[in-house]
């Protein structure tokens, strides 16, 4: 009896690996977008989504490392999924209706609608989620998430920023 128990722990971990490794179509229901041929989700399971890519990139690289080490890893594993991301964004600054390049950067935006900032930081202080809310404001998207990698558990390192106002 004590053999088939120890068999059952070892194939649980291999069943949820196997399933969070599939293919995005594959984990949920989702329509597809004729023109741009792509898979069009919900912003609950984009969120999903990300954030089961930023778990699986820190459980292979732990905390500790730079932030852009953790960037690059995220925006490889975001594309893994199928999923559209760019990197270093740049946002401009409308001002009197001249377009200034000030110097602000979206880290990963992805799918064109969800801005992900990462931190590699001790905690997640105020002044983190109030640079995700301007550069929500600025480039016209309504949600965001702080992803610090600088955490035991990643679960305490993720903080959701949404934009109900208008923009700048």
């Amino acid at each position: 009896m004590s053999q088939s128990h120890s068999h059952s722990i070892l194939l649980t971990p291999l069943i949820v690996n196997l399933r969070i490794s599939l293919p995005y179509h594959f984990n949920y229901p989702e329509t597809i977008d004729r023109r741009a041929n792509s898979i069009v989700m919900s912003k609950n399971d984009l969120n999903f989504e990300v954030i089961g890519c930023a778990m699986r990139v820190h459980s292979a690289l732990g905390p500790g490392l730079l932030e852009s080490t953790y960037e690059a890893c995220l925006c490889h594993e975001l594309k893994q999924v199928g999923l559209n991301v760019l990197r270093q964004k740049p946002i401009p600054l409308v001002y009197k209706e001249i377009q200034l390049e000030i110097g602000y950067r979206i880290d990963l935006l992805v799918e064109d609608q969800l801005i992900l900032e990462i931190k590699a930081v001790e905690r997640i202080d105020d002044i983190h989620l109030a640079q995700l809310l301007t550069y929500l404001k600025l480039s016209n998207c309504t949600q965001g998430l702080v992803l610090n990698f600088n955490v035991a558990s990643m679960k305490n390192g993720i903080k959701r920023v949404v934009n109900n106002h208008q923009s700048l």
